[in-house]
């Protein structure tokens, strides 16, 4: 199960990159660019939230510990996708990239990431029970 998860990954840069077109396209101008991020953020970790509950639902995890696998598989394909295709096609510095980890200048992008490691778990528990 959990490599068809790790396959499943495949819908959250999906996501992200829909997400993140919608915000450049529709309201970063009007809201400006940090609050923009911020609440492109939080609507990320909504749609986040509504795909693994989805696949859970088809696709049922075993135990907690399979599910924070599938997390922590997810959070590392994550990054590396991030990171590949934030530079390499998207053509941002290195910098700019890492300026998306600080919460300290209102940045949520580690919010995502960590709810993006969580889901599968938090949605495995839920279900449960």
């Amino acid at each position: 199960m959990i490599l068809k998860y790790a396959a499943f990954w495949l819908g959250l840069p999906f996501i992200g990159v829909l997400n993140g077109a919608i915000r450049e396209l529709v309201y970063r101008d009007a809201l400006g660019e940090l609050f923009a991020h911020q609440l492109s953020s939080v609507t990320a970790v909504v749609l986040i939230s509504v795909y693994v509950w989805n696949i859970a639902g088809r696709w049922k995890l075993s135990s907690s510990s399979e599910a924070l696998a599938v997390g922590l598989i997810w959070l590392i394909q994550t990054v590396i996708f991030e990171f590949i295709f934030g530079h390499y096609v998207i053509g941002h510095s290195w910098a700019r990239l890492f300026e998306d980890y600080n919460v300290f200048e209102g940045r949520f992008w580690s919010i995502v990431l960590f709810w993006t490691t969580m889901a599968p778990l938090i949605v495995y528990r839920v279900r449960e029970q």
